[in-house]
């Protein structure tokens, strides 16, 4: 799906991650966990897709360990190249937020809740189990300034502190084994698969190595006044040439991995499909057009 948005237009996305933190995540009823944004900013970054985090502090009950945490997890994510740029807001109670609404959810008092002359929407409120969000203000944006600009992110977080700050609970890879596990292949057999580029023309020619001759096909892939050479043997080239012209995005047949597969397996070719679907050729086109939805 990243890819088809790419493919559409699409550039730069900007989610919300508010505070990296599972318990405060839960809190807010995001409906979404660290591990779900970290893989969902790991694919739109690989399709190219730039993204933009919107990141809070303050949050009511936040203490200072959740707050080094949630900065040690953005850090790990432009660590692992998966955020672009960010921007750290204060946490601020709205009227009608729920945390508005009904403050006693939320360990907290409203104060000075005094009509305005217009409207009444940030409201004072005294959060005595959180810790001063005015301690950590600077720090944070400072770090994330750095990070945007690929500086400081091996540096440890009691760096961007003249105030000494607990060591984060994090692990070092978690957001590297979070990515570790999205780029596993598994491959979906009912997934519909999409070829978003003109359909490429072959080449044919022999090559020789130690006596031995055999056919090949040289694949031309045009993409945006580019021309991609990819080669595979002639057989299993001229295969691709023609699958490849029957799923083109703007044609009405629609083949799912599994008939594709079976069309793959009836042709007798030597390699096994699952071998040649990942083989160096096909992840090349995977990234430069070939997508399953």
């Amino acid at each position: 799906m990243c890819h088809l948005l790419k493919a559409s237009g699409c550039i730069a996305v900007s989610g919300g991650l508010e505070v990296a933190s599972d318990r405060l995540l839960a809190l807010i009823q995001k409906g979404v966990t660290v591990e779900g944004v970290s893989e969902v900013a790991y694919h739109f970054s690989k399709a190219g897709i730039l993204v933009h985090a919107y990141l809070m502090y303050g949050f009511p009950t936040e203490t200072m360990q959740e707050t080094v945490d949630s900065m040690e997890v953005v850090r790990q994510m432009f660590e692992e190249g998966i955020l672009r740029s960010a921007f750290w807001h204060q946490f601020a109670m709205t009227a009608h937020s729920p945390i508005g609404l009904h403050p006693e959810q939320f360990q907290v008092k409203k104060v000075n809740e005094n009509e305005g002359p217009f409207a009444n929407n940030d409201i004072d409120f005294i959060d005595e189990k959180g810790v001063n969000p005015h301690l950590f203000s600077k720090g944070l944006k400072i770090s994330l300034y750095n990070y945007m600009q690929g500086a400081g992110i091996d540096y440890p977080l009691q760096k961007w502190f003249e105030y000494k700050i607990p060591n984060t609970s994090i692990d070092k890879k978690y957001i590297a084994n979070i990515i570790a596990q999205q780029s596993v292949a598994q491959l979906k057999w009912n997934a519909i698969v999409y070829w978003l580029q003109a359909t490429p023309t072959g080449r044919l020619y022999t090559k020789s190595k130690k006596g031995n001759t055999w056919e090949m096909v040289e694949l031309n892939v045009y993409i945006q006044q580019e021309n991609i050479q990819f080669s595979l043997n002639k057989n299993n080239g001229l295969w691709l040439i023609e699958l490849l012209g029957k799923i083109n995005i703007h044609q009405n047949e629609r083949l799912s991995l599994q008939q594709i597969k079976d069309d793959y397996e009836q042709q007798s070719f030597d390699e096994d499909f699952e071998l040649f679907w990942f083989n160096k050729v096909m992840k090349n086109l995977q990234g430069k057009g070939l997508v399953l939805i």
